[in-house]
């Protein structure tokens, strides 16, 4: 008896894990029925992305220039972008990144902002074109919320969400369990059908899923709900550390024009204002006179930007015009908006319109630690640390395809002979170790919000809707 007892231990073990086995695959599966669409349009997009940005820019920064000597003053640039829209208001200056590449110009006009691409040796416009109308945008949008606004964000956030519990069952269901250690590292090109398919679908998730999971938590952090509503408020910088100066009522998002390029710390932080009784005799820039946003190129431009370079503003950098009575000149530069390959460098300065003074000067160094961590993990993500990082990120982006398409394979040849029906593996009955599924999955729906409410929904389908379902089709007529 108790021989027999002995030998019945494992297989009841040997069952529990099969069973629990069945369950996680049968979760990795829905998981992935949802994902894999959003997935392959992330990675495809993303990769658009990287590339427009590389090779054009994103604005046409990127357009190359003869060099012919010195260029001619940034009013002299700046007075040849507004003439291409008479009427219009300069509310932008882009630098170039180098001497052989054009400058930048926004102008604001009656039809939304446009964009100007200036010859800064010979104050040529050799491009005009609305602003965020280029492919560049495009994807960015198809990326970001599949063109359908606040409801594509969330069909996104929850696609993120599922994945990080997609990778979290694929690396319960790679894991070895026979004793022959980390063999999924090593692909088995010697198996056949499925399971060459399924070999190569493990190794390649093995070795990518550090660099997957950190896109899919930075990505979330573009999100509505888990970036905006969690990450974002943990990150901001304190509009205290402005030593008291002058507050306006709107933040630094109103830097962004559609597009994330402000800093990810100061997008909720109030700009400074300026304020309009403060001495007009001199300032930090040596007098920046009052001009207004509908004036032309004023010589001021030329001031402002003689001290950019004074206080550090090497190459590339971005100027924003005062908008408003109590708008400020902005001078930055940060990773966000490709200023630089370093987001260490990332830099704002403000300056009081009237008389010059700087109200602020905030820099990589004052973030909180989440703020530093952002910085670093969007550039990161966009790819904007040099042609490295670039070609990093295209080789995830092609690892996450090949999942996609690996996974569908898998499912085709595993499917019932003869239909297309989804075939999900079959659930498990009493489930083993409920309470401790429950608890992660508790934890994952507390973290990612939206995860919470998809798992939510699958159960109620998986556990009233579907078992009625086959009820109804098995009854007698």
């Amino acid at each position: 008896m108790t021989a027999s007892r002995a030998n019945a231990q494992p297989t009841t073990d040997a069952a529990k894990t099969a069973k629990l086995y069945r369950a996680v695959w049968r979760w990795h599966f829905y998981a992935g029925l949802y994902v894999i669409p959003f997935f392959m349009m992330l990675a495809l997009t993303g990769m658009a992305m990287l590339w427009i940005a590389w090779i054009d820019g994103r604005d046409g920064e990127r357009t190359a220039v003869a060099i012919q000597g010195t260029p001619l003053p940034v009013s002299a640039q700046a007075e040849a972008a507004l003439a291409a829209w008479p009427g219009g208001d300069l509310a932008q200056y882009i630098a170039p990144r180098d001497g052989d590449l054009a400058a930048i110009f926004r102008v604001n006009t009656a039809e939304g902002p446009m964009m100007a691409v200036v010859d800064p040796y010979t104050a040529e416009v050799i491009e005009a074109f609305p602003r965020r109308s280029g492919w560049y945008d495009t994807m960015d949008r198809i990326h970001g919320e599949v063109m359908l606004g606040v409801a594509g964000d969330r069909m996104i956030e929850i696609a993120a969400s599922l994945g990080v519990i997609l990778l979290v069952t694929g690396l319960y269901l790679w894991w070895p369990r026979d004793g022959q250690g980390l063999r999924a590292l090593v692909p088995r090109f010697g198996a056949r059908g499925r399971g060459v398919w399924k070999s190569l679908h493990a190794t390649v998730g093995i070795w990518i899923s550090v660099a997957l999971l950190f896109f899919l938590i930075s990505g979330l952090s573009w999100a509505g709900i888990w970036g905006g509503k969690m990450v974002q408020a943990w990150s901001s910088f304190p509009a205290g550390k402005y030593s008291g100066v002058p507050l306006s009522d709107v933040s630094h998002a109103s830097l962004n024009g559609g597009r994330r390029e402000v800093a990810w710390a100061l997008e909720q932080t109030p700009m400074p204002a300026s304020d309009p009784h403060a001495d007009h005799g001199g300032g930090a820039v040596a007098r920046v006179a009052q001009t207004g946003q509908s004036a032309g190129a004023a010589p001021d431009l030329d001031r402002v930007d003689r001290f950019a370079r004074e206080i550090g503003f090497q190459g590339r950098y971005q100027l924003n015009w005062p908008a408003g009575e109590t708008g400020v000149w902005t001078l930055s530069r940060d990773s966000m908006s490709t200023d630089s390959p370093d987001p260490t460098s990332d830099r704002i300065v403000h300056l009081d319109r009237y008389s010059g003074d700087m109200l602020a000067d905030v820099r990589f160094e004052q973030y909180s630690l989440m703020g530093k961590a952002m910085a670093v993990g969007i550039a990161l993500h966009m790819g904007t640390l040099g042609l490295w990082s670039v070609l990093a990120n295209t080789a995830v982006c092609l690892s996450v395809l090949f999942l996609c398409v690996s996974g569908v394979v898998m499912w085709w040849k595993r499917r019932p002979a003869g239909g297309l029906r989804l075939a999900a593996p079959p659930a498990p009955r009493d489930m083993p170790q409920w309470g401790a599924a429950m608890s992660i999955a508790l934890g994952l729906s507390l973290a990612f919000p939206m995860a919470g409410i998809t798992l939510v929904v699958v159960l109620a389908f998986d556990s009233v809707l579907l078992p009625a379902l086959r009820g109804r089709a098995v009854a007698p007529g």
